[in-house]
């Protein structure tokens, strides 16, 4: 009971001197360039576990979110094919992150903006000790949580392109081509947009950022990064691969609509993590990110089904669940940079313009996109992004912009000019799409003619789930 008692009044002296400690140092004001141990105090409890969550939630969008919504847009005898392609592209993804992803993309490059080092690679010097920064002056979180949580960014980005070429890919080529896309694009794009030397040391190192940072460019949670990036690779390929046999005479439904709407519905609450938890922080600009993200995502789907009961006087449960994906792509960039009104015009906005190119553009230009992850993803990327100038403006409720050259961070509403950021926007976009859609071209003309892209006509008309895998995804 003594000892008990003792350990109470021991952990209490001992909060309260943390607590001291806190208050002296919030009086003093903030620390500029603070060393690896006084870091790591700075680090918060909240913070880490928030972030942990929206790590697992990020994950669930791919496994089993997007292997579900993928698989119930295919035919049946496709179904465990899809499902096995994202299933071990997360896996070989998480891997390759953890050897050299991360450090190429989250190192600095010195004079180069286009990609980092290899200092950290295989988590070299990363551990338990060790920090990531926020976006806020002295806050941090451990290390580890940022690689994990950005391990699933990694995962999910290359899984979103099976979706253009589903039902007629060859699982060896595709995976040998995914490893070396995540090599010379993502990781590249994710340092050229994300990586700066962080609020305590960009004051002293204004240059030390990508290349995409470096002008300006707004990016809250990868809507150039992971949507633009990943539609324009998948439209590159596509057309590289070519048609499904039977492409377009034949009809070729989707065989389950309900496993659709559970894997979209994943996605949504997934999103949260993905949206909310780039903020790398639990604070009122997270709580930002999670409203814009819901309302964006209402307002969108919301919008395709009038769209569709206007055009063809039915709304429909596809159209309803990918007006919602349409919506959480828009919103992506601009998450924790809006307002929610401003987010729920952003949603009303997207869809009838996705919707344009996914029944229209498509069909007349005569590609096959499989799961319209070009006219989703990269076109909801791109009205995302280029809106994201627009609804980050403090006049219009936004967050504006913080100047982060300055120590503390400085904001400064008045310097805001959305006709400015708009043009960086669209130069970020127009980057993306040249060098992610060339490297893409470059790298499928080199698997294909190397390992092979495309299964035989017999094996895709039989179906990928026996021919590829030996199993069915329904024995009944």
């Amino acid at each position: 009971m003594n000892r008990k008692l003792l350990s109470g009044i021991g952990a209490t002296i001992a909060s309260l001197g943390v607590a001291s400690s806190a208050w002296a140092q919030a009086a003093a004001g903030p620390v500029k360039a603070p060393d690896a141990a006084a870091a790591a105090a700075m680090i918060n409890k909240g913070d880490t576990a928030w972030m942990l969550v929206c790590t697992a939630l990020v994950l669930m969008m791919s496994i089993p979110g997007l292997a579900l919504f993928y698989g119930g847009l295919v035919r049946a005898k496709n179904m465990l094919s899809v499902c096995m392609q994202v299933f071990m592209i997360v896996s070989v993804a998480g891997l390759l992150w953890a050897s050299i992803g991360y450090s190429i993309a989250f190192t600095s490059g010195g004079e180069n903006h286009f990609f980092g080092g290899l200092s950290k690679a295989f988590l070299v010097g990363v551990d338990a000790t060790t920090v990531g920064a926020t976006f806020s002056n002295n806050v941090y979180i451990p290390e580890l949580v940022f690689v994990v949580f950005q391990m699933t960014f990694a995962m999910i980005t290359p899984a979103l392109i099976v979706g253009a070429f589903a039902e007629r890919v060859k699982f060896s080529g595709l995976l040998v081509f995914v490893v070396l896309w995540s090599i010379l694009v993502y990781y590249p794009m994710a340092h050229m947009v994300w990586y700066w030397a962080g609020p305590d040391f960009l004051a002293d190192a204004p240059t030390d950022s990508g290349l995409l940072w470096g002008w300006g460019a707004l990016d809250f949670a990868g809507g150039t990064v992971v949507h633009i990036n990943a539609g324009i690779a998948g439209l590159v390929g596509c057309l590289f691969i070519g048609k499904r046999h039977g492409y377009p005479k034949e009809p070729m439904p989707p065989h389950s609509l309900v496993m659709t709407m559970i894997g979209a519905s994943l996605l949504w609450v997934g999103w949260f993590g993905f949206n909310a938890g780039s903020n790398l922080e639990a604070n009122g600009v997270t709580a930002v990110a999670f409203v814009n993200t819901m309302l964006a995502t209402c307002a969108a789907a919301v919008a395709w089904s009038l769209v569709e009961q206007f055009h063809h006087g039915k709304a429909s449960v596809l159209g309803a669940v990918t007006g919602a994906v349409a919506g959480l792509v828009a919103i992506t960039p601009a998450a924790g940079l809006g307002a929610p009104m401003t987010s729920i015009v952003l949603g009303l906005v997207v869809s009838p313009i996705c919707y344009i190119f996914v029944t229209q553009v498509k069909i007349k230009l005569g590609y096959d996109d499989s799961l319209d992850v070009f006219g989703v993803h990269c076109i909801g990327g791109i009205v995302g992004a280029i809106g994201t100038g627009i609804v980050a403006s403090p006049a219009l409720g936004g967050q504006g912009v913080f100047d982060y050259t300055q120590f503390p961070a400085a904001f400064d509403p008045a310097s805001y000019s959305i006709s400015g950021q708009v043009v960086t926007q669209i130069k970020a976009v127009l980057f993306t799409l040249v060098y992610s859609g060339v490297i893409s071209a470059i790298l499928y003309f080199i698997v294909g003619k190397t390992i092979g892209l495309r299964p035989s006509i017999e094996d895709e008309n039989a179906g990928l789930d026996i021919t590829s895998h030996g199993e069915r995804a329904y024995n009944y």
